[in-house]
């Protein structure tokens, strides 16, 4: 059964809705526009909610047609017809989420505040449909006579524990306490992100002194006054909690004081007793999770969410992090040793503190490599970078990118790229939306998409995928530099595109992976992004177009692996953190976000200097919902495509195209058309082990 963004009005507004504008609104209207395109330049926020009425009227005619289907329950006119509901309302959530996410405003938030009960409702409504589930059990229940192939035997499995795990097994009291639960768990969730993105914004390291801009480059000098003209701050400099903008900032300057001053800033988001203060927001969601898993017959939340991954359980999930935090806290430990020691010939006597990690770790790498991130950016050109990424995915699978005028944006800012395979058929549309845009763009990068690659009538549909990120926009004449952290995060998030433009599933309820296997995609392509094979057809000098050096190209490949003992633990601590909220199968009394989060951290050793990557009230990825119980992900597919491209290492080439064959068509085009594992051990011919991980991390 689909998830997708589900709206829900009382039926008698929607009626008055549905028969008012309907004509008249883009988003109802068919896309005639290439390659079916969303037409994003001329919807407008009110066009939203009459769209989401009356596609979700028309959802719900297509759920009944189902039900009432006088003819019995088969494969087709149940199953497959399921998939197949509520096309209209997906084309319309993905446009919605998109437009919420790249161009938020108070407008857009104040609808989603409005929707996100609604969304709730409707999804409980169709999942806890008894007579819906009554069709699709009949199914399930003689599915061994239908003589279905694996890919249709794989969607009727899935399909009905779906709708197993959204409670349809229920009695009737049950799905309405659930639905309750759902409801409040979804508001609370919305609301924790909205609360991050004002406290993010509304936070402004104002500099007024240029003495107390040392150390910073001269890109972040004129990045601070930019920002500081444009909030009228003219001959100041301001500098903000988002990544372009801070983690320079920390690697950079030489105030102490002012480092802190951010710094603290940035760690206690929603952690200031105001009206964002989003303690209390945690406490009742860890609250009503566990509620939630109890109901549906769990001990406790992560019970309920790991049974649908690879891991299974938590003793699982626990049995790696706590294998990869001995070794990564050592490695940690040596770094702060180094750091101490730069502090010390600096002359820095003032206590080590958090706020010194990130500045005296880049002196201590440039001592000990030669090298800083000031030498790497100028060959580090976003769209050079780009067209490298373009190369790797060419090198491996043959296909192509082409750059699409004169098409509809989601953003002024975007591009658009058609993607076609060797053979020169369409494969898809991939849209980039690379800059910051503080205050109207939520943190962090992510790839989403428009529509997802599906059959339709024996017809192959092709998805539109978004590739969204935070880097430092062009600076004067300069254009785009990307760090090397940005430019592993690019290749990242074009692993994800890759994953759908190249997936090749018939029916859309397979087209999505297992939250602790969606990462295997991405995380294999940060591999080639550095490569001196690699680096050399697309690290070009941007004034010069001089090919990066190899001798910076041995440095940078040397020192790729100092810092992962920061790296890693900063990492391990906040999934250790998310784990350890929703393994409690009891809250208690005495529930305090702050002392547990303190408790969990401090037993383990954790260096007081090392931060969680995210500290709870900040925590978006469990507290939104994407990845509770998940955060483990990450490692956990790291496992996997540490060991992948090592298949590639041994073959001796990293583009063998036997290699890259049998991933394309075993991992990326089969997305989960069987078990996450048979998919990988099909490729790989084997189970992976963690060896490849920890040598990678150089913990080994």
């Amino acid at each position: 059964m689909k998830k997708t963004f589900l709206l829900l009005l009382a039926a008698g507004m929607i009626i008055t809705s549905c028969n008012n504008g309907v004509k008249d609104n883009p988003l109802l209207q068919k896309w005639d526009t290439p390659f079916g395109i969303p037409p994003f330049e001329k919807v407008k926020i009110e066009h939203y909610k009459p769209a989401f009425l009356y596609a979700m009227k028309e959802h719900s005619k297509e759920i009944d047609a189902i039900v009432n289907n006088k003819d019995s329950a088969n494969f087709e006119n149940t199953i497959v017809a399921l998939d197949n509901s509520g096309e209209l309302l997906e084309n319309i959530s993905g446009v919605f989420g998109s437009d919420n996410s790249v161009n938020s405003n108070d407008s857009l938030i104040a609808l989603s505040t409005e929707m996100s009960p609604l969304l709730s409702k409707h999804s409980d409504e169709i999942s806890l449909n008894a007579g819906l589930f009554k069709r699709v059990k009949s199914v399930y229940d003689k599915k061994e006579t239908l003589g279905l192939n694996p890919e249709q035997m794989r969607l009727l499995e899935e399909t009905y524990k779906d709708f197993v795990r959204s409670g349809a097994l229920l009695d009737d009291t049950k799905k309405e306490e659930l639905k309750k639960l759902n409801e409040q768990i979804s508001s609370l969730q919305l609301k924790f992100g909205q609360n991050l993105l004002k406290e993010t914004n509304n936070f402004k390291l104002v500099v007024e002194n240029e003495a107390d801009l040392a150390g910073l480059s001269d890109d972040m000098k004129a990045l601070g006054a930019k920002r500081a003209e444009k909030d009228s701050l003219t001959g100041k400099w301001v500098y903000g909690l988002d990544n372009p903008s801070i983690m320079p900032f920390l690697q950079q300057s030489s105030n102490k004081a002012l480092r802190s001053k951010i710094l603290d800033a940035y760690l206690n988001r929603c952690n200031n007793n105001n009206e964002n203060d989003n303690k209390d927001i945690i406490k009742q969601l860890i609250d009503l999770r566990l509620q939630k898993a109890k109901l549906m017959g769990y001990k406790n939340f992560a019970e309920f969410q790991l049974e649908n991954r690879m891991a299974k359980n938590s003793e699982a999930v626990y049995d790696l992090l706590n294998q990869i935090w001995t070794p990564a806290l050592k490695a940690a430990n040596i770094e702060a040793a180094d750091i101490v020691a730069s502090m010390k010939e600096a002359g820095d006597t003032s206590a080590f503190t958090a706020a010194d990690w990130r500045y005296y770790f880049e002196k201590a790498k440039s001592k000990k490599f030669s090298l800083d991130e000031t030498q790497l950016m100028p060959y580090f050109k976003l769209e050079n970078v780009r067209e490298g990424i373009f190369y790797v995915a060419n090198k491996l699978y043959g296909i192509t990118f082409t750059q699409l005028d004169s098409v509809p944006l989601p953003s002024s800012e975007a591009v658009a790229f058609e993607c076609k395979d060797s053979d020169g058929s369409h494969l898809g549309v991939l849209f980039f939306d690379m800059f910051s845009r503080p205050g109207q763009k939520r943190g962090g990068a992510w790839c989403g998409g428009f529509r997802s690659q599906k059959y339709v009538d024996g017809k192959r549909v092709a998805p539109l995928v978004n590739i969204v990120g935070n880097f430092s926009r062009p600076i004067g004449d300069k254009p785009a530099l990307l760090s090397v952290d940005e430019t592993e995060t690019f290749f990242h998030e074009f692993g994800h595109a890759l994953a759908s433009l190249l997936k090749n599933v018939t029916y859309s309820g397979l087209g999505g992976y297992t939250r602790d296997f969606v990462e295997l995609p991405s995380q294999i392509m940060e591999h080639w992004a550095f490569e001196p094979e690699v680096l050399k057809v697309y690290a070009k000098h941007y004034q010069t177009g001089e090919v990066i050096p190899q001798q910076l190209v041995d440095k940078l490949v040397k020192s790729g692996k100092y810092g992962q003992g920061f790296a890693t633990v900063e990492y391990l601590a906040a999934s250790l953190l998310d784990m350890d909220y929703h393994v409690l199968n009891e809250i208690p009394a005495d529930f305090d976000v702050l002392k547990i989060e303190n408790k969990v951290l401090s037993d383990r050793g954790l260096i007081s200097q090392i931060p969680p990557r995210y500290r709870s009230t900040y925590f978006q990825h469990t507290f939104t919902g994407g990845y509770t119980a998940g955060y483990y992900s990450y490692i956990w597919a790291e496992v996997l495509d540490a060991d992948a491209f090592q298949a590639f290492k041994e073959k001796g080439n990293i583009f063998d195209p036997e290699t890259a064959h049998k991933f394309r068509f075993e991992v990326l085009a089969r997305a989960n058309q069987d078990d996450a594992m048979n998919l990988y051990v099909n490729f790989r011919g084997k189970k992976p082990g963690i060896d490849a991980l920890l040598m990678n991390r150089g913990l080994k």
